[in-house]
């Protein structure tokens, strides 16, 4: 029963030892979670969750981690584990899905496919969760429940609000009926000592929601006899104050038809033991409808759901079962307990029958049972009652006992023999049909019953009853009753044996009705094999077209039903050679290796009968593995030449046949040259030119055309060169000369055009063509002597031979070429030509006019290089005079010109300055060894920077260099010339200096210079350049930039210099100057600029916080004789200690800003004569109680008492009592006399009095002040100063308090004035409240009389004045002194 060995049966522990063998349950431990490794702290509610039987889900954390522990089932020894932090785990009932709760975050995880399924954010926490459905959740909040749907992206829909009577509820289950449309809140709570269960019933039809009390609840599906549909009930169980209780009802209205379901309300039994049990979850077997209730102490109740009966009752778990889940496998209830056992409950399905009819002593419960759930364990019962009925002759009601015994245990041929064995009365029906009539009404009938049935009913030719009860499967077909049943309908019969799955009496029919169709889908569906040649013969006799339906359907598969070759075969004996075709066409589609036999069968058949059949097969290359030569022979005897060829695989066959092109279709011929070698290919080509050239030249050009790159060019123009076919020749090139890149190619067709006399072809190829070689196709054309020299003119062009071509043309007096090349073909080869001329010593008039005649563009720097390398410029000058007077601006022109006017020296730098047209690098260029002058006047003119540097340089013209550079104003110029590798810096600075800034009036000029200098980072240069500028008095003298920057320049560079500056120049910006002075460190420059300026503050700031000096500092504050400058002043001497000297130059400041700073340091230095002076000064400029506070305390520390009092009896803001707090402790007692008077602090007052020896008054102050401390600390002086009458009054007001007087009488004793203690004790006798300090006074005087006093007589005085504190110690003391017993109050 699932214990551990070793250890005693659980049901053994819990059952008596004569009911442990039989029992109507099955119990079994399936797993111990404990001994797969989970930890038993995690198992628990809160933890773990099953949802169903297939997975049990735990959370674990494993130090620091925390995983998700997942128990299959069906393995559970090997459960999984992952890394996974979350509030709650469940998974999905039937798949490997898990829902993971972590805060308000919900996600639903696929672990096999590892994805992310849904997520959804609740906008409040999810108090309980779980699977309702295979792809629905059921989501709980503290108001309302969700259904959130595992597909597609929908959020959870609300279904209803929750109820009040959950309210405060742990909830621990949800449920839901079949269809959705009844769901359950369970919850429970603790109240008065027991645990109290609460539910919400509600309807999704009617929405609306019923309150009940109960723990645990279920709803199951149950249909009554007599009903025809279910009915959807609702169990729940409930452990109230007065008893347990079961309930059954019925939810929702009926169906139609059906009777209403009667309530049930049972008691339920809970032991003695057991008083605070109750019920913790519910399952209903639907197979057994039988009701499995869990207690929380691990009892296991059964219920019969249709009754109520209580079946079982026991305990199966010492520890609780705390969930649980509906168990499949049995229709039984699965759950875990506290220690982590998986047990299981389910319905013996042998015992259970036998147990209620033996033990409960209910048979009518077992049939009841055994009847609706068809159950063994009571045949007996059937049997005697069958028996009993048969026996009265209630054949009716014994048919109905048969028909409804469990497992059919009645229904044998026994019973059918009985029935025939009784006599039809007349006019009644027959047992035997009113026996098969109830069977058939209950269900299907067996074997027996159905041949016993049909055989009657056939032989009265009631075959439409036999239809009718195989179409409501009331029947059980076999062989036998097909074979009955085919003797009146072989259609009806193959029904039967269809049902029955007899495949040989299937196929025998289905031949012998014509379906030839269904044999073989039958045959595959059922996994039988026929002889299916034989069934295709006796087909093809009868029908030849269903013969090759059928023989396609035997090779439709990968591995055909029945041999090819038998198969065709039976097409060849009854001579059905289209048939066979079609049938082999669709059988080899495959075209497999093996078939190759069957392909040549095929294509042989064919050419014999129908050639244009096999030409139409052999045209859509559908197979490939037949006998070519055959077929090739074949084919040419059938006169089909083009597949004869195509399957010939010797050469010489292939040229027998293919020079008869007038027999061939040309598009395919061309195509099959490239299935052929390349040597077969170019024997092909010969034999066909040798045989016919005129007839077979096309197609060979065509072949040679589409080939060439397999069947090398080179090769086919030595064919078509052998047979000296030049047409052909140049109909094959020219249809790849425009693809190929071959040199040998484009010459070849550039001869064989000039062969042919196509003339205009060769001047395209010369034209377009970059493959030729151009020296050789030049030299074949020179040679041609072609009468259009064109082609010629062109390539000499294109590949510059211009002067070679010249030379030919002007040799061969073809002038009129060389006019037409310069003014039609490529007039920017003009001073090629021109250039060739002149080698040839043409005359210049011919020279002249062919220029003047060419109107086309051509680089004219080009003419001018070509005439100027030959010493002949001057040829061009009336040209380019000509051009100029025509407006053209080419600079190529002007610049011939130029050099033209340069070498004449024909005022030449005039028309450099004013011509705006020519190339200043170009022409400066021609003039830097004619003249570097004119070279720089050139590159000025077109701001060439670097070559115009470079030529200055070379030729020491820097104060040409100088000016340029500070009219061009550019800084990447400036740096290049004063970069420090510059060896012509110097030189050129002392220019710039001396002459270029000088001469100029521009400001921008002057701006740029300086920039440029700082930018090189040449302070001492630039220091001397604005030397120049500023000190010169030039027209920028009072420039207040350069002024500035002068000085700054002379800050960083040399400081040496900076007073002079600070002292000549007038219009700077002196506040920033002289804050770079102080950064730089020049503290008295910059104190004489702020001097100079008249900035005192910043000047005498420079003088306290830079030069440090104070003496200086306060000449120069007497020199101004301003507030901010005193002020400044006041600060540094207060800083400095310099007290006196501070509060001076406040006081002349009229500034009090700081006298919190003031009075703290006049304070620590003791500069109260000084600080009095202050603060009147500040009083009177502000109102402040810090300042009058101060004022008060000065005037005592300086003694002025009379100021004092005048200050305090006036308006003042000052805080008097902290004043006389401080005098006080500072012992100013006079003063502090004056203050406390003043606030009337009287206690302060008495104190600062005793102080002062003023006794008299002090306990006058006392007196006003009233109280305790102050009374004992004057009466303590006036002890102290001998004043025994004035402490004596003080000690009447002390005596009073019983707290205080040890401490009087302590220090009276300890000065030794016990005379004047005693005096005041006395005193105090008459005194109102004296009895409160009496007993005090005598323990004083007890304590010190005690070493020679009557212990005795002490203690009677004691009782008489009720002094019993004092009798306590004086005897007590007594005794220990003379060890004598103490005597107590009663005794005496």
């Amino acid at each position: 029963l699932g214990c551990r060995e070793g250890e005693r049966s659980c049901l053994d522990f819990y059952l008596p030892a004569t009911m442990a063998q039989v029992l109507p349950i099955r119990f079994q431990e399936h797993c111990q979670l404990q001994n797969v490794g989970i930890n038993a702290a995690n198992i628990g509610f809160a933890t773990l969750t099953m949802e169903s039987d297939k997975y049990i889900c735990v959370r674990e954390k494993v130090g620091e981690t925390a995983q998700v522990v997942i128990v299959d089932m069906a393995d559970p020894g090997n459960p999984t584990r992952r890394p996974i932090s979350a509030d709650s785990a469940i998974m999905n009932p039937a798949s490997k899905v898990i829902a993971l709760k972590a805060g308000k975050t919900l996600q639903i995880f696929n672990i096999e496919m590892k994805s992310k399924m849904k997520a959804y954010n609740a906008p409040e926490d999810v108090v309980f969760w779980k699977w309702i459905s295979v792809n629905t959740i059921a989501l709980v909040t503290e108001t309302a429940c969700y259904h959130w749907g595992m597909e597609g992206a929908s959020e959870p829909v609300k279904m209803f609000d929750r109820h009040t009577n959950l309210a405060g509820c742990q909830i621990i289950n949800y449920r839901t009926d079949k269809e959705q449309k009844w769901l359950l809140l369970v919850g429970i709570t603790a109240q008065q000592s027991r645990v109290v269960g609460a539910m919400q019933l509600y309807s999704v039809e009617r929405k609306v929601s019923q309150p009940i009390e109960g723990h645990a609840a279920s709803f199951a599906q149950f249909k009554m006899q007599g009903n025809q549909s279910e009915s959807t009930l609702f169990c729940f169980a409930v452990r109230s104050a007065t008893g347990g209780k079961l309930h059954v009802i019925e939810v929702g209205s009926p169906a139609a038809g059906n009777q209403p379901f009667t309530k049930k309300a049972v008691d339920v039994f809970f032991p003695p033991e057991a008083q605070n049990d109750f019920p913790v979850a519910m399952q209903v077997s639907p197979k057994h409808d039988v009701v499995f209730m869990i207690t929380k102490y691990g009892y296991v109740h059964l219920y019969d759901l249709e009754t109520g009966t209580c079946i079982y009752m026991n305990r199966i778990s010492g520890d609780t079962i705390f969930v649980t889940a509906f168990y499949e496998p049995t229709s039984g209830i699965i759950g875990v307990n506290r220690k982590g056992q998986v047990l299981s409950v389910s319905v013996d399905e042998a015992n259970i029958i036998p147990y209620i009819t033996n033990t409960l002593q209910n048979p009518d419960l077992a049939l009841r049972m055994a009847v609706r759930n068809n159950l063994a364990g009571g045949e007996d019962l059937f049997v005697r009652k069958f028996n009993m009925l048969f026996g009265q002759m209630q054949y009716s009601e014994a048919a109905k006992v048969a028909a409804a015994a469990p497992q059919g245990v009645l229904r044998t041929s026994q019973t059918i023999q009985r029935f025939q064995g009784v006599p039809t009365q007349p006019g009644q029906t027959s047992p035997l049909l009113q026996y098969f009539g109830i069977l058939l009404e209950q269900g299907q009938l067996n074997k027996y019953e159905s041949l016993e049935l049909c055989r009657p009913v056939l032989q009265q030719g009631r075959k439409q009853l036999l239809e009718k009860w195989l179409k409501e499967d009331k029947l059980e077909c076999s062989e036998e009753l097909g074979d009955l049943v085919k003797q009146a309908d072989p259609t009806l019969a193959l029904s039967v044996y269809l049902r029955a799955n007899v495949p040989a009496k299937v196929i025998q029919c289905f031949a012998e009705t014509g379906q030839f169709q269904k044999i073989v889908l039958y045959a595959k569906k059922v996994n039988y094999t026929p002889d299916y040649v034989f069934i295709l013969r006796n087909v093809m006799r009868i029908n030849p077209e269903q013969g090759l339906q059928f023989a396609q359907m035997l090779v439709q598969d990968d591995e055909p039903l029945a041999d090819l070759s038998q198969i065709v075969d039976v097409f060849a004996e009854f001579n059905l050679v289209q048939q066979c075709t079609s049938f082999l066409l669709d059988a080899l589609k495959n075209n497999r290796p093996a078939e190759g036999p069957l392909q040549t069968r095929l294509l042989e058949m064919n050419l014999m009968a129908a050639p244009q059949v096999a030409d139409a097969i052999l045209g859509n290359q559908m197979f490939t593995h037949y006998d070519r030569q055959h077929i090739a022979q074949l084919c040419e005897q059938a006169g089909l030449l083009q597949r004869a060829i195509e399957h010939y695989q010797d050469s010489f066959d292939i040229k027998r046949a293919i020079v008869h092109t007038h027999l061939l279709n040309p598009e395919w011929l061309v195509n099959f040259f490239g299935s052929l070698s390349v040597e077969d290919s170019l024997e092909c080509i010969k034999t066909m030119l040798t045989h016919n050239i005129r007839q077979n030249l096309q197609i060979c050009v065509q072949v040679s055309t589409k080939y060439h790159e397999q069947l090398g060019t080179s090769s086919l123009i030595e064919i078509f060169e052998s047979f000296k076919s030049f047409e052909g020749l140049f109909y094959f090139l020219g249809s790849i000369v425009n693809f190929s890149q071959e040199a040998d190619v484009h010459f070849k067709y550039i001869q064989a055009a000039c062969k042919t006399g196509q003339i205009k072809e060769v001047e395209r190829i010369c034209r377009e063509s970059n493959c030729y070689d151009p020296e050789r196709v030049k030299n074949f054309l020179k040679e041609s002597k072609l009468t259009d020299q064109l082609p010629l003119i062109i390539v000499c062009d294109r590949f510059d031979f211009v002067h070679d071509l010249v030379l030919y043309l002007y040799r061969n007096n073809l002038q009129k070429y060389i006019e037409i090349y310069v003014q039609k073909v490529n007039p920017q080869r003009l001073p090629v030509v021109v250039g060739g001329l002149l080698d040839v010593d043409c005359d210049e008039s011919i020279i002249k006019s062919l220029i003047m005649a060419v109107r086309g563009s051509f680089d004219t720097d080009s003419l001018v290089e070509e005439v100027e390398k030959r010493n002949r410029l001057k040829l061009l000058m009336p040209w380019l005079e000509s051009r100029i007077h025509d407006g053209v601006q080419e600079p190529a022109t002007h610049n011939a010109l130029a050099k033209i006017y340069i070498d004449s020296n024909n005022n030449p730098e005039r028309f450099l300055r004013e011509n705006q047209f020519y190339d200043s690098r170009v022409v400066g260029k021609y003039c830097e060894k004619r003249d570097p002058h004119l070279a720089c006047v050139a590159y000025e003119r077109g701001q060439c920077d670097e070559e115009l540097i470079k030529c200055c340089n070379e030729n020491s013209l820097f104060k040409s260099e100088a000016r340029y550079l500070v009219h061009r104003q550019d800084g990447d110029l400036w740096a290049l010339v004063l970069i420090e590798t510059n060896e012509y810096r110097r030189p050129l600075i002392d220019q710039v200096v001396q002459t270029a800034l000088s001469e100029t009036q521009n400001p921008d000029e002057v701006s740029a210079t300086v920039k440029a200098f700082m930018t090189a980072d040449l302070p001492n240069e630039l220091i001397e350049l604005l030397e120049k500028i500023v000190l010169d008095n030039t027209l920028f003298s009072e420039h207040r930039n350069l002024q500035n920057l002068l000085i700054l320049t002379a800050i960083k560079a040399d400081r040496t210099r900076v007073m002079e500056y600070i002292t000549r120049l007038d219009n700077y910006d002196a506040p920033d100057i002289a804050n770079i002075a102080i950064g730089s460190e020049l503290f008295e420059e910059a104190f004489a600029i702020f001097r100079k300026f008249d900035v005192n503050t910043s000047a005498i700031q420079v003088l306290i916080e830079h030069i440090g000096n104070l003496d200086r500092a306060y000449e120069y504050a007497e020199r101004c004789n301003q507030s901010d400058v005193w002020s400044q002043l006041a600060k540094a001497q207060l800083q400095a200690s310099m007290v006196k000297e501070a509060i001076d130059s406040y006081i002349k400041a009229d500034d009090p800003t700081t006298y919190t700073e003031v009075i703290e340091v006049a304070g620590n230095n003791g500069n109260y004569e000084d600080l009095v002076r202050y603060l009147n000064m500040a009083r009177k400029k502000t109102r402040e109680v810090l300042i009058e506070t101060e004022l008060v305390f000065a005037f005592a520390k300086t003694g002025r008492l009379a100021e004092l009092e005048e200050f305090v009896n006036g308006p003042n803001h000052a805080q008097i009592q902290q004043v006389g707090d401080r005098c006080y402790d500072a012992q100013l007692y006079e003063a502090a006399k004056i203050l406390f008077n003043n606030v009337s602090n009287f206690a302060r007052l008495a104190s600062t009095l005793v102080h002062l020896g003023e006794y008299q008054n002090a306990v006058d102050g006392a007196r006003k002040a009233n109280s305790t401390r102050t009374w004992k600390e004057v009466c303590f002086a006036c002890v102290d100063g001998g004043e025994f009458r004035l402490g004596q009054m003080c000690g009447l007001h002390i005596v009073v308090h019983a707290d205080e007087l040890e401490e009087l009488i302590r220090y009276y004793e300890a000065r030794g004035h016990f005379d004047e203690l005693i005096a005041l004790l006395e005193a105090a006798l008459g005194l109102e409240r004296a009895h409160m300090g009496e007993a005090g006074g005598l323990i004083c005087r007890l304590q010190f009389f005690l070493s020679f006093c009557n212990v005795n007589i002490a203690l009677c005085l004691s009782v008489k004045f009720f002094a019993w504190q004092c009798q306590f110690c004086a005897g007590t003391f007594g005794a220990v002194r003379a060890s004598e017993p103490p005597v107590h109050p009663a005794g005496v």
